[in-house]
């Protein structure tokens, strides 16, 4: 006789990802889902030109930081080691915070689980506070329930009572009005971004994700899984990406608790025509004078309008908090 082993999602999600035969411990992202440092190397360029701006305001210092939270295979870092300055590049110390192992043939950069205790420059969490596992809690007639789930199956059922921290959370950022109504708790994924403002000495923290506010949260949650690139049922038992949106703007406040001088939310497209990717088509004339250029400039349109695609990578937010400097002025202004 078969027992089933119900498990708060939160745990469930844990195992399921990062246990000994976890998603992440077995899996290549790229082979399940595409994100934008693997859609185009021009990501990695607009990183490296944000890079400069924060090298300048550090006031270029000996050693450099760039820290690739959930760095997957490190192509993040190694593209924009490729694109940045050859003075920057002397100076630049690669990161990778990944708890899958190693790829071979990967020079100069540091792999390691868990993040520095201090670093001075640029961290990046590209798609990372997604995966960051949670709870979820739906209004029953009996009250708000943390909801326990198979997972074998990825049936559910009502259990008990959120703790006091996730209903003071739920209270401030998700409340649930109406029987039915879901939520997934983030104050796992706001410690998570706190710990890494708190990490940083001086410079830019960025986390992008797909991600929601307060007064639009979806009344039933965004929980989904992936894989081979596509959805399929959020199941936990370690076959597939389990995955929900961010509530970033509580993140942001607890990166302010962190220390955080300094907080810019926007979106992707925003964010990446500031840094030059404009999705703007080359001059026909060009394909006369130079061919080869046209080609390669039509190539890289089509790149930008992919990352840039509000209805796809494009409508990602952008979290960028500073530490004792200023967010620089390409994510503060609009591009023209």
């Amino acid at each position: 006789m078969l027992v089933t082993e119900w498990l708060p999602w939160r745990t469930a999600m844990e195992r399921a990802l990062y246990g000994e035969r976890g998603f992440y411990r077995r899996e290549r992202p790229a082979d399940h889902f595409r994100t934008s440092v693997h859609a185009s190397p021009r990501f990695a360029a607009a990183v490296a030109r944000l890079l400069t701006d924060v090298d300048a305001s550090l006031g270029r210092p000996s050693r450099l930081d760039l820290v690739d939270i959930g760095a997957g295979s490190g192509a993040l870092l190694t593209n924009v080691r490729d694109h940045a300055a050859p003075d920057l590049r002397d100076r630049l110390h690669l990161t990778a915070v990944e708890i899958a192992p190693r790829p071979p043939d990967l020079p100069g950069v540091t792999w390691r689980p868990d993040l520095p205790a201090s670093f001075t420059g640029l961290a990046i969490a590209n798609e990372w506070l997604d995966n960051v596992p949670l709870d979820v809690v739906e209004r029953t007639p009996d009250g708000v329930r943390t909801m326990l789930v198979d997972p074998a199956s990825g049936a559910e059922r009502p259990g008990p009572e959120p703790s006091a921290e996730d209903r003071a959370w739920l209270d401030r950022w998700w409340p649930l009005a109406e029987p039915g109504d879901r939520a997934e708790v983030g104050r796992p994924r706001c410690a998570a971004w706190g710990t890494v403002v708190r990490r940083l000495s001086r410079g830019l923290a960025i986390a992008v994700d797909y991600a929601h506010t307060r007064t639009s949260r979806p009344p039933y949650g965004t929980l989904a899984g992936y894989r081979d690139g596509s959805t399929v049922p959020a199941v936990p038992d370690g076959s597939c990406d389990v995955t929900a949106h961010v509530a970033l703007d509580a993140c942001a406040v607890e990166g302010e608790r962190a220390g955080a001088t300094a907080t810019v939310l926007t979106t992707q497209r925003t964010a990446l025509r500031a840094l030059g990717l404009t999705g703007a088509r080359p001059p026909l004339d060009l394909a006369h004078r130079d061919p080869r250029a046209y080609v390669a400039a039509l190539c890289h349109a089509g790149e930008d309008a992919e990352l840039t695609d509000p209805s796809g990578l494009g409508g990602f937010t952008w979290l960028a908090q500073s530490k004792h400097i200023p967010v620089p002025t390409l994510l503060t202004t609009p591009p023209r």
